[in-house]
């Protein structure tokens, strides 16, 4: 058993409360890792305010963290102790009917198709004060040393910097991966991204490197504008500035909307928004954003009965043992700067102080470090 610090969320609503708690070594086919660096992402946000019914208090939370094997539990053959690993937070068992569909990155050992509150046996690997503390996707990255199956561990060069690659276990490989993969952005196209975070920000970089002419970036903060423009953002516009609705502003700017749109907010009407704004035969609107559980949308047959596609994406659409780890490759090859994303780096102590930067608008990412 180890013995380190994590960020215990203990109640929906309340502070996390950095503790120390005890870390029993993995199980066969599971992965005990130290974790490095993690960063915070609206999703852990989403944990924290009750927003996922299925998650079980205490928990920790996070979910896009880069660390090293320190132990590995019986039958596992994929990692070694010291190599340099990913945490996923979408599971690639390479067994099950979706591993094995090549269009497919879902996986049936997904939280969306079985509880991830406890490790595969229902046990939990925490406990803290003598009370058992609940997993987080199976990965809970807020805490120093961690348990995870080892099909939900991808293993990286040994080369990559563990404080800037860990964005690539969740926000910068979702949003590239939306605009590469699911939506695959043409050259020469137009684009638009609702919501400028770290996710929408990839996005952005995502339809950059797939060539498209005209990308309007789309967010009620005008602070973040500027990160926008730097990262390939052609126009940016703030729904405050108009009398009318911004699917009408776009539709105006390009014509017939857009090709792409992408909404990274979780809101159900800037989802109708974004589908309205691509045009009507051949748009793709790609939803990004983790809306509010219970939340439903109406929508008016129309936009999609003349020809406009509407889909989801989970993790931008990545195989995650396979694509990982060539993501963090073509990082070290410099074929995208992730890096720019990074606004903060804090100790784990000060965990809270970077989720008020969240809330306020003032981050893209913060990084934690133990």
């Amino acid at each position: 058993v180890i013995r380190c610090r994590a960020a215990v969320a203990w109640a929906v609503g309340k502070p996390l409360s950095v503790e120390e708690v005890e870390v029993a070594p993995p199980k066969a086919g599971e992965v005990r890792v130290k974790i490095v660096a993690t960063g915070i992402c609206h999703t852990d946000d989403h944990v924290l305010k009750g927003g996922f019914p299925d998650v079980e208090f205490p928990v920790i939370p996070g979910h896009e963290g880069a660390g090293i094997v320190e132990s590995i539990g019986e039958g596992v053959t994929s990692v070694k102790p010291g190599d340099k690993v990913i945490p996923l937070g979408i599971p690639q068992c390479r067994e099950c009917t979706f591993c094995l569909n090549p269009e497919s990155n879902y996986c049936l050992k997904s939280h969306l198709s079985e509880p991830q509150n406890l490790l595969p046996d229902k046990t939990s690997r925490f406990t803290c004060k003598g009370k058992q503390i609940h997993h987080f996707l199976w990965v809970s990255t807020f805490a120093e040393y961690t348990v995870i199956p080892e099909y939900a561990i991808a293993k990286i060069d040994a080369a990559a910097p563990l404080d800037k690659v860990c964005l690539l276990g969740c926000g910068f490989s979702t949003g590239y991966g939306a605009a590469i993969n699911t939506a695959k952005v043409k050259a020469g196209s137009t684009c638009a991204v609702f919501g400028l975070g770290g996710v929408g920000l990839s996005v952005v970089m995502g339809c950059k490197a797939a060539g498209a002419s005209r990308i309007i970036a789309v967010d009620i903060n005008k602070g973040k504008f500027a990160k926008a423009k730097e990262l390939g953002a052609t126009d940016c516009i703030s729904p405050h500035d108009f009398k009318k609705p911004i699917q009408e502003v776009l539709t105006e700017m390009t014509g017939h909307g857009v090709d792409y749109s992408f909404e990274v907010i979780g809101h159900a009407d800037t989802m109708t928004a974004a589908l309205a704004s691509c045009n009507m035969n051949t748009g793709i609107c790609v939803m990004v954003g983790v809306v509010a559980s219970g939340s439903m949308i109406s929508v008016d047959p129309m936009l999609l009965l003349c020809g406009r596609t509407w889909k989801g994406t989970l993790l931008g659409g990545w195989k995650t043992r396979d694509s990982i780890p060539k993501l963090v490759s073509s990082y070290l090859e410099k074929k995208f700067n992730s890096d720019l994303l990074i606004t903060h780096t804090l100790p784990i102590a000060k965990v809270n102080e970077g989720f008020e930067l969240l809330r306020a608008g003032k981050s893209i990412r913060s990084v934690l470090l133990f």
